[in-house]
């Protein structure tokens, strides 16, 4: 047994020709969020406070589908969503809705900590915030010109886009790439484990391109999106419609409490028994285990353990 942590920058048709002017700065930015994550736990941080902490970091990278960088509704605005869980107790947090929360994981974490409830959205998330004194600034803060543009080119092709969706050609209506992969950005995600067991999670995102006014996915909802328990921390990302109905987090934990499957073996049958194309997540164990299963192109990720193995990855590797 030994620490472990891994962490998702979203799942989706990430086109192999990704160009590295798109591809260098996410992988960068795992890069640099597994340190921060990995020196916490050597700190001995509580994996509650080595998630948000990672999350945060997440959510701040403009390449990222979190916080600042939150693809925009049908009507140009940004709405964020986030959840936080500690898998011993299992008190959760989560929030929807947000438009001027500068880190979502943060309020979510909020809401578990100084309420008596686990779900905050929109206008009352909004003044629980200033309640709390959490940071906060003018909407057009998250609102970056590349989601403009994706917007743009969602509403065009009259759909929603999830995590990587490749672009429609202007001149037909198939789903034929345009090569450059990259009309969505991804979701965020961290799991960790400590030495002693103690397992925690969290995911963030801005949603789908040119999703209705209102819509809340996967990322919130405990047991889709988010879900701990005493076994297992699991942070899911894609279609979050698909997600929910298959409660994709908690039944990786489901299959190892009922059914005595391994961590890889769960998450693994989890994601082969959801649609193609649309499901990932990363997730660890209370025994120091870690995977990180897709059955997307690829998913940004990385991960690392107490007896020195690491990876950051997008496409899948020889192991997958």
């Amino acid at each position: 047994m030994g620490w472990a942590i891994a962490l998702h920058g979203g799942a989706g048709d990430i086109s192999l020709s990704l160009p590295a002017e798109r591809r260098l700065p996410r992988e960068a930015a795992l890069h640099h969020c597994l340190q921060i994550g990995v020196a916490a736990l050597k700190a001995q941080k509580h994996p509650l406070d080595v998630v948000e902490l990672v999350v945060r970091e997440l959510e701040n990278h403009p390449n990222f589908n979190a916080g600042k960088g939150s693809v925009l509704t049908s009507r140009g605005t940004v709405e964020m969503e986030a959840c936080i869980m500690d898998g011993n107790s299992k008190k959760c947090g989560a929030v929807s809705g947000l438009t001027t929360v500068v880190n979502a994981i943060s309020l979510a974490r909020l809401v578990m900590d100084n309420t008596p409830h686990i779900y905050l959205g929109f206008d009352g998330a909004e003044a629980f915030a200033r309640e709390q004194g959490v940071e906060t600034v003018d909407s057009s803060h998250f609102i970056t010109p590349e989601n403009i543009e994706r917007l743009k080119q969602a509403k065009e092709a009259d759909r929603v886009q999830m995590d990587y969706t490749q672009p429609i050609q202007k001149d037909e209506k198939s789903e034929s790439p345009t090569g450059n992969g990259d009309s969505q950005i991804g979701t965020v995600g961290c799991v960790a484990v400590d030495k002693n067991g103690n397992l925690a999670t969290a995911t963030s995102t801005g949603g789908f391109v040119n999703k209705m006014v209102g819509r809340i996915g996967d990322t919130p909802i405990i047991g889709a999106g988010t879900y701990a328990n005493n076994l297992c921390a699991v942070s899911a990302t894609g279609k979050g419609e698909t997600i929910i109905r298959g409660t994709v987090a908690r039944d990786v934990a489901a299959l190892m409490e009922y059914k005595g499957l391994s961590l890889k073996e769960a998450a693994a049958h989890v994601v082969e028994c959801n649609p193609r194309g649309d499901v990932g997540l990363v997730a660890v164990s209370a025994r120091g285990e870690v995977t990180m299963p897709f059955n997307t192109t690829g998913m940004f990720r990385a991960c690392a353990t107490e007896d020195g193995y690491s990876e950051v990855g997008i496409w899948p590797s020889v192991q997958d």
